[in-house]
């Protein structure tokens, strides 16, 4: 089997035909970092290119699915990165070229002929839904959430598949508001195709995958990519180009470098305290004033973290 640093991946034990895909970094709520899109894709190349394989289940290790991109690196951290430019002004290509290539990464899971499926325990947001979302069908615990909160500051979901997964009043809902859902409204508003207790989360799970494992693997290509043509005749891939590029502008627009002050400041709990309160995000001049004195704050926090010490 691969080794990966991020996930592992293997046939289920009892069930042959039913690769595990298991996001493995639970100490940090399996976060997406810079080696989670390739190894995701590589694993799903390697279930693709085993003929026993059917059905791709995918799951998360520990408390949850997915918390998103690890963004007490990427966000509060003192870094310069494709996606985060500080040393140097913004240049919006260098961060589409790094955001779709991760894009495109979790689209494999799309992309499969092998069926996917995300089996949602814990939390799957953020970057984490853009991963649950590219899995064709999504299975959740009742008291599991799903949600992009980003999109209140710092954020659009790269791979716009709530319009195509919800329609356009339910996904302008949860991208006007940021607002999460649990598994049973994700079940009543035709995003997961069934939400169960906790406890029997596993069971609806298999039984799901075993009935498509049963199917002959090139009929089940056949009936995907059906789909998914009536997907990009719609648009899908345009969205998507749209979707990152917007997603670099949250990023370094004044809202954007206010939030990564803020959180560089005060720490990224607190700084994700402040977007998912409902308090009102600073903006414009506002947002540059209270970037000012951030950034003083954080000079003399260094300036007195290199005095010798007495």
């Amino acid at each position: 089997m691969p080794t990966f640093s991020t996930l592992r991946i293997d046939t289920d034990a009892a069930h042959p035909r039913i690769a595990r895909l298991l996001l493995n970094r639970p100490e940090r709520l399996n976060a997406i970092n810079d080696d989670t899109p390739r190894e995701l894709r590589a694993a799903v190349e390697w279930a693709n290119a085993n003929p026993e394989v059917h059905v791709i289940v995918v799951e998360g290790a520990g408390k949850g699915f997915c918390g998103g991109y690890d963004l007490a690196h990427f966000g509060e951290g003192q870094i310069d990165h494709p996606c985060q430019q500080e040393s140097a002004p913004w240049d919006p290509m260098v961060d589409y070229a790094y955001m779709k290539r991760n894009t495109d990464d979790f689209m494999a899971l799309w992309r499969s002929p092998k069926p996917t499926i995300a089996k949602v325990h814990g939390a799957a947001v953020a970057g984490g839904s853009d991963i649950a979302l590219c899995c064709d069908l999504l299975v959740m615990a009742d008291d599991a959430r799903i949600g992009y909160m980003p999109t209140r500051v710092w954020g659009c979901p790269t791979t716009a598949m709530w319009t195509y997964r919800l329609g356009p009043m339910r996904a302008k809902q949860l991208m006007f508001t940021g607002d999460v859902i649990d598994g049973r409204t994700a079940a009543a508003w035709g995003l997961a195709n069934a939400s169960v207790p906790a406890d029997e989360l596993e069971t609806a799970t298999l039984t799901l995958a075993e009935r498509i494992a049963g199917v002959p693997s090139s009929h089940l290509a056949m009936h995907k990519l059906v789909v998914n043509q009536v997907l990009l005749t719609m648009g899908l891939e345009q969205t998507q180009t749209m979707a990152t590029v917007f997603d670099g502008i949250t990023r370094h627009n004044p809202e954007g470098v206010w939030f990564r002050r803020y959180a560089q400041a005060e720490g990224f709990k607190a700084a994700v305290q402040w977007r998912d309160s409902g308090r009102p995000i600073p903006e414009g001049d506002d947002a540059r004033a209270r970037i000012a004195e951030l950034e003083a704050q954080l000079a003399q926090a260094r300036a007195h973290a290199q005095r010798p010490s007495d």
